[in-house]
């Protein structure tokens, strides 16, 4: 299936590990013009290089989300580079799940407002575009209680309660929005590679209850963020698309 991406102008947050690199390269496969951004330079540097191997236009910055003024500035920088903003994919997460004041204000900073930012800041682009579409990065934890209901789940469910309501919001504008929710998802480095070997108890649990008896992999997660984000995907507005390997248990209307 064509996805019709190619010479799509995209953002992706958190572009340069695990998911998030998954789904740069993912977009570039399909021959779309790629900008990342994370905090490490040096990260950053290497991805755009990989990515522009792969035949596309990429650029990248260093930029936390939770910083607005950056945030604001790496879009803006972006869309300059790439001549307009077709696609963003908000990706970043604190991943806090401390009940504590600190954990409550990073998943905040983070995740929400790192999301909500990334609109509208993208969002004089968007409405530029003829193909325009938003993809948030939620999770399984944001519609069922599970060891991170704390900060973590609670934003990610307002992620998508977010993301729904932009939906309806900019459906008359043609701009599309979308959230996908992972599940378990594995890779190197990540925060099941740490439990796997800080917390294998956890671990074990962890692989029991997915009666796939395995954890998801990044690309598995890229395949869906850009099928959303794809014309393929153009009556696709307003949904949450769960990947998790029947993970979840509850039925999802």
């Amino acid at each position: 299936m064509d996805l019709g991406l190619k010479g799509a102008k995209v953002l992706v947050t958190g572009g340069t590990k695990g998911i998030g690199r998954a789904i740069a390269e993912t977009f570039a496969t399909e021959g779309a013009d790629v900008g990342v951004c994370a905090r490490s330079a040096a990260d950053v540097e290497s991805t755009v290089a990989a990515l522009k191997a792969m035949g596309v236009a990429a650029y990248g910055g260093v930029a936390d989300v939770a910083d607005a003024t950056a945030l604001k500035a790496w879009v803006e920088t972006m869309a300059k580079q790439l001549g307009g903003v077709d696609v963003v994919v908000a990706n970043v997460s604190a991943l806090a799940i401390g009940q504590d004041d600190e954990s409550w204000e990073k998943e905040f900073a983070t995740d929400m407002m790192g999301t909500v930012r990334l609109v509208n800041a993208a969002m004089p682009y968007l409405e530029c575009s003829d193909a325009a579409a938003i993809v948030t990065v939620a999770s399984v934890s944001g519609r069922e209680i599970d060891f991170a209901c704390g900060p973590y789940g609670t934003f990610k469910a307002a992620i998508i309660h977010y993301t729904q309501g932009l939906a309806y919001q900019l459906a008359g504008k043609n701009i599309r929005a979308n959230s996908v929710s992972p599940g378990n998802t594995y890779f190197e480095g990540g925060v099941w590679d740490q439990i796997k070997h800080g917390n294998p108890e956890l671990y074990n649990t962890a692989l029991v209850l997915n009666p796939t008896g395995r954890m998801g992999t990044p690309q598995e997660m890229a395949n869906a963020v850009v099928f959303l984000a794809s014309r393929a995907a153009s009556f696709i507005t307003g949904t949450n698309l769960v990947v998790d390997g029947a993970l979840t248990r509850g039925v999802q209307f």
